[in-house]
């Protein structure tokens, strides 16, 4: 009883500290929108906006490109060489790989 009686005043004696490390408990660890979830959401969140932003970077290229084959006769005729390997009629091509 004695026991009993000194654990009570204990709690009674720090109840706010007691109170205060329940509360960051929960909501670090038992709550369903806990911090270490809050934390792991955010990460991907940040993993996401990087990919967006590639995905941005390559479409602006593409779009770059596409309007340079729009406007530029010798850009198609560029591109035709140095990816499929076409030539004029008058030339021959030599492929080297390394």
């Amino acid at each position: 009883m004695k026991y009993l009686r000194t654990c009570w005043h204990w709690v009674v004696k720090y109840k706010y500290v007691l109170l205060i490390l329940g509360f960051l408990l929960y909501i670090g660890f038992i709550d369903e929108h806990n911090l270490v979830r809050r934390y792991r959401l955010w990460q991907e969140e940040k993993a996401l906006r990087a990919e967006i932003e590639r995905y941005r970077e390559e479409f602006n290229e593409n779009t770059r490109r596409l309007r340079e084959l729009e406007s530029d006769p010798a850009a198609i005729e560029r591109i035709a060489r140095e990816n499929y390997g076409m030539h004029g009629a008058d030339e021959d091509v030599y492929v080297i790989e390394k």
